[in-house]
């Protein structure tokens, strides 16, 4: 099982934010789920937003992205693909490490040493929840019972893409990383997979296991929700995505933990990428450059302006 979920893991930054897409999460295991929205249509050609900022000698292009798509979206096109090309260098929130890395690292950080299974660190009737979800996903209820909730959680969260067509292949990322190496583009991680991973094991347990209970109660609303990201992003709905991004995090730790503090901390780093001359193309998680804490407005703080690319 979990040699099967190593794949997935790349994706990780973005999905306790996807899995509450639909709405607030609940406070407590005891609140009631959110009622389901409206989907949003992706458009045909979409073009989502583009911002850049640049001085005399130094231009860095701040694209946001989504890190699992359904096949076939042309997104690569027009003014990203030009401001792509111009560049020299990606930047991304993390480069994948081999396999064999990556699997150790999850060894370490993703499956619980306590002896204590998943399944007992449930209440009865969240126990009973959660064990319904995985039934109608056609996986047997021990899953994940040797792994903390926030892995848990993420791969739950998952499983009703995959079904639905999405695929982890057809990323962002992915698309750029593959046509930087193929022009020997130098690319840069902002953050190492470690860190990426102990964002989530770093939470407390109760947390872990609240957000666990609503990716539970809403799987069902779970593809509905990733619609509308993708929607959103494709219509360049920046307001829209920002919406989605703090109903999703409502938790102060949540929206500190995986937005604000990461966001700051990353702009810090083209503050000091703008001392050197070139061309970067810098491609984080669309959530990250909406809403009052976005990368953009910590960059206005160290008194830079990102513009936005009109095309």
């Amino acid at each position: 099982m979990m040699r099967r979920w190593l794949s997935y893991l790349f994706i990780v930054p973005i999905f306790l934010g996807l899995a509450a897409c639909e709405a607030t999460p609940p406070q407590s295991a005891g609140d009631a789920a959110p009622q389901k929205t409206e989907i949003a249509t992706i458009p045909d050609d979409p073009d989502p937003a583009l911002w850049v900022v640049k001085d005399e000698d130094t231009t860095i292009y701040l694209f946001g992205t989504v890190h699992i798509l359904k096949p076939g979206l042309t997104w690569f096109d027009e003014a990203v693909k030009e401001a792509f090309d111009a560049s020299d260098e990606l930047v991304v929130e993390m480069i994948e490490p081999d396999p064999a890395a990556m699997m150790k690292i999850v060894n370490d950080m993703a499956i619980d040493k306590t002896g204590v299974s998943l399944r007992e660190k449930l209440s009865e009737e969240d126990r009973a929840d959660y064990e319904a979800a995985l039934t109608s996903l056609n996986l047997p209820v021990t899953a994940f019972d040797p792994l903390k909730p926030w892995f848990a959680s993420v791969s739950l969260s998952l499983v009703p893409l995959m079904k639905s067509g999405y695929d982890t292949n057809s990323g962002v990322e992915d698309a750029l990383t593959s046509q930087a190496k193929a022009r020997n583009m130098k690319i840069v991680g902002l953050e190492t997979p470690e860190q990426q991973l102990g964002f989530f094991d770093n939470l407390p347990e109760d947390v872990q296991i609240r957000f666990l209970n609503f990716n539970v109660d809403t799987i069902d609303e779970m593809t509905d929700g990733m619609e509308n990201m993708v929607a959103h992003w494709a219509n360049a709905n920046i307001t829209a995505l920002a919406e989605l991004m703090n109903a999703g995090l409502e938790e102060k730790i949540l929206y500190e933990t995986l937005l604000s503090n990461r966001n700051a901390n990353w702009a810090v780093w083209v503050d000091e990428r703008m001392d050197q001359p070139g061309t970067v193309f810098m491609a984080v998680g669309a959530g990250h450059l909406a809403g009052e804490t976005s990368l953009q407005e910590q960059l206005k703080k160290r008194g830079l302006k990102a513009k936005r690319v009109k095309y």
